[in-house]
């Protein structure tokens, strides 16, 4: 087959959807079908070249401007620069792909490439990564008016099947966009194994002169869907039980709070925030870590399915049955607290600093359920059933 993947995120740019969408098309070239990866360009990254098996084009993109709001996020939007559409729809024509596989709802590419697809009677497959949700009550308003308004009236014209990675993602998309069994795939985030297989280069630790300290890490952007309040909130219960202990914050902060929080508390002392970090060295923060956590205000993504596979202890704030088909069970497979529960947190934190041999074996069991069923090949090969059928399909209805 040939399949078009496009994401308006993809690498050198970092988290869970660009990641994701990059691995895959690795994965469906490497099984070998011919891929072309499309996305909006970023930083200094080439505008055409060959990855892992595959050719990436980026398109010219105009970023979007910070304007100070705490739902700021750093995005580029290619179908603001002349020509972007002219450009899409000759890569894809020239490639004649046999699907597509859009990456984000609410993108400019997704939209574009969703287009195509309708127009030329392609087979689509969208996944959907980011919810458009808010507890700020304004920003949750607009966010459900512009889902109304604008994304559901554009998936309706493109007609894709979707894929729901998680619980809170159908109940969204079926109050939002009407999907149902009918028309979706309930398939779990994709984690890279490989890439946790390799020897770790990299010593976090004494990067960050933490030495032996009692050490948390919460890896992921900081927006307001994951603001590590319940975190911040729960550190000066655990600071009196050891006081020694650091929180490392490894991703951009678009949303602040958190730090102004933990003023407040009187443990600022206690955070180290590093920014963004590359890809390759995301398994040195989760090796250094005697914890992981930044999944607290409901959810459980990319970065905390990496860091249990990584084996590390990790807690993240979903419900038993929040992945169709997965079965968690709290404290055996996976460590779970309610949202926004900073008390709970605490508890948990506590009791796994306290007991080393309890937190490795919790440890042990996580990474072998992330292995056994979120494992890119996993998913994957689920991805390329799904594709399969979708084109056979398509060729009887021709």
């Amino acid at each position: 087959m040939r399949i078009a993947v496009v994401n308006n995120f993809f690498p050198p740019r970092v988290g869970g959807s660009a990641h994701m969408s990059a691995s895959l098309a690795g994965e469906f070239a490497a099984a070998g079908h011919e891929v072309l990866a499309i996305t909006a360009a970023y930083g200094d990254a080439p505008a055409d070249e060959e990855c892992d098996g595959y050719r990436v084009v980026r398109l010219p993109a105009v970023k979007m401007p910070q304007l100070g709001l705490s739902i700021d996020f750093d995005m580029s939007f290619a179908s603001l620069r002349p020509g972007n559409w002219r450009r899409l729809f000759r890569l894809l024509d020239e490639f004649k792909p046999d699907a597509i596989h859009l990456h984000g709802q609410f993108f400019d590419l997704s939209w574009l490439a969703g287009v195509y697809a309708r127009r030329r009677g392609l087979p689509v497959l969208l996944t959907i990564h980011t919810l458009l949700i808010s507890d700020n009550k304004a920003y949750g308003g607009v966010f459900r008016a512009l889902d109304a308004l604008l994304v559901k009236p554009v998936l309706r014209y493109i007609r894709p099947r979707y894929v729901i990675l998680d619980k809170l993602g159908v109940d969204y998309c079926v109050e939002r966009y009407g999907t149902s069994d009918e028309n979706s795939e309930y398939f779990p985030i994709a984690v890279d194994t490989g890439h946790f297989a390799k020897p770790v280069t990299k010593d976090v630790r004494a990067e960050l002169e933490v030495g032996d300290a009692p050490l948390i890490v919460s890896l992921g952007h900081v927006i307001p869907l994951r603001n590590r309040l319940p975190l911040v909130e729960a550190l000066p219960a655990v600071v009196a039980k050891h006081p020694d202990v650091r929180v490392v914050v490894v991703g951009r902060v678009y949303h602040d709070a958190f730090l102004k929080r933990a003023e407040e508390l009187g443990v600022a002392d206690r955070l180290i925030v590093t920014g963004a970090v590359p890809k390759e060295d995301v398994p040195a923060y989760f090796a250094a870590a005697d914890i992981v956590t930044h999944d607290l205000n409901g959810g459980c993504g990319t970065a905390s399915l990496e860091a249990m596979l990584s084996g590390t202890a990790t807690i993240a704030s979903v419900t038993e049955d929040n992945y169709p088909g997965i079965e968690l069970r709290n404290g055996e497979n996976i460590l779970l607290v309610r949202p926004d529960d900073a008390e709970a947190v605490a508890e948990t934190v506590i009791g796994l600093l306290d007991d080393p041999a309890a937190r490795a074996a919790i440890a042990a069991r996580e990474s072998a359920m992330v292995r056994a069923n979120f494992g890119l090949d996993v998913v994957a090969e689920e991805h390329l059933r799904v594709f399969t059928k979708l084109v056979a399909d398509n060729d009887v209805l021709r």
